[in-house]
């Protein structure tokens, strides 16, 4: 249970810690300093080398969740263990709705520098990765309050 746990808990943070990063680091300053062309470049570069690990890390949270869960005894887990089940998977389609919309406009209007389109869809993205790193941040304190609360 061990390496499952290390490789979800590392997972974790690849994308929480990711979003975070790019939510209220990155973002501020992109926006300071860049003009459009330039910002919706950078944005779809790093998505371009962010996502794949978030894909890695999606795979890998939901695998290893589900192995712990099952020698946790499955239906008899704690419930904040299926709390952070849904969480997780709500935080999963959240995701994947972004690569496959949002995303591919983003990129498709930087080909086409189309910087209204481009801005209409990293806007989206935005709401989007806010959602997500909130719900990721939720997750983290259902974890720890159920654990202490568990004994």
């Amino acid at each position: 249970m061990i390496p499952s746990l290390f490789l979800h808990v590392l997972s974790v943070v690849i994308w929480v810690g990711g979003m975070f990063f790019a939510y209220m680091a990155l973002r501020p300053v992109a926006a300071a300093v860049l003009e459009p062309p330039q910002r919706l470049a950078l944005w779809a570069g790093v998505f371009g080398r962010f996502f794949p690990w978030v894909w890695a890390s999606v795979a890998l949270i939901l695998l290893t969740g589900l192995h712990m869960l099952m020698t946790l005894g499955g239906a008899q887990a704690a419930h904040y263990i299926f709390t952070m089940l849904v969480l997780g998977v709500l935080m999963m389609l959240i995701f994947a709705h972004v690569f496959f919309s949002p995303y591919k406009k983003l990129r498709r209007a930087v080909r086409d520098e189309d910087w209204k389109a481009g801005g209409a869809a990293l806007a989206q993205i935005r709401r989007l990765i806010g959602i997500n790193l909130s719900l990721g941040v939720i997750t983290i304190a259902v974890v720890f309050g159920g654990r202490a609360f568990a004994g």
